[in-house]
């Protein structure tokens, strides 16, 4: 997919204190394509026009840094569940958008945010994780791969088994390792992605 001139972004660095970037427009697949590239992404709820963000700094996890808990590699030991790419993304962002989350009304992957990343799943940009225990989906993310530039960028997770999330989430950044990724952006803070040894950087517009 090539760049179109008819989609432009304002320049990150003028984002606001909390990462606000620009409003309105559309989701598009060449604008989404744009936008990933540039360090930029939409993030709103369902009452709201599109709101574009380029957080400074935001959350970051290099792939060769992750820190896996004594727990964690338990699981892996004993295979406690089955891991898949890309073979269900569209019951992957559902359940994303679905799962019940502590102290968050409502979800920020609206039925337009479903549409375009479906459509950018369907043209290779972006990618699942699927989880299993058995025949059961029990946990998953997905995310935009920016391929040429060797990030991944994460964009929602989901589990509905204990470290289901966690065990896919690893699993994908030992692939991204060994397929050279240098930087997977996980945008907002969060304490789970800490665990994982994620890191406060600034700015990583245009990679």
């Amino acid at each position: 997919m090539k760049k179109k001139a008819k989609y432009h972004f304002p320049d990150p660095e003028f984002a606001d204190e909390e990462g606000l970037l620009a409003v309105g427009g559309d989701l598009h697949p060449e604008r989404l394509w744009v936008a990933y590239h540039l360090g930029i992404f939409p993030w709103y709820s369902e009452n709201q026009p599109i709101l574009w963000w380029s957080p400074d700094p935001r959350m970051v996890l290099f792939p060769e840094k992750i820190k896996v808990s004594k727990s964690m590699k338990k699981l892996f030991r004993n295979q406690a569940f089955k891991v898949t790419y890309n073979q269900d993304f569209k019951k992957v962002i559902e359940n994303c958008a679905e799962i019940y989350r502590p102290n968050q009304e409502g979800t920020w992957i609206t039925s337009a945010i479903k549409k375009a990343y479906n459509q950018l799943h369907k043209l290779g940009f972006a990618h699942s994780v699927e989880v299993w225990r058995n025949t059961e989906l029990v946990g998953g993310l997905y995310g935009v791969y920016l391929k040429e530039k060797k990030v991944f960028c994460g964009e929602s997770m989901f589990s509905k088994q204990s470290n289901a999330s966690k065990y896919g989430f690893i699993s994908l950044v030992e692939k991204l390792q060994s397929e050279g990724v240098k930087l997977i952006d996980c945008q907002v803070y969060s304490k789970h992605l800490e665990s994982f040894w994620g890191q406060k950087k600034f700015r990583v517009g245009n990679f």
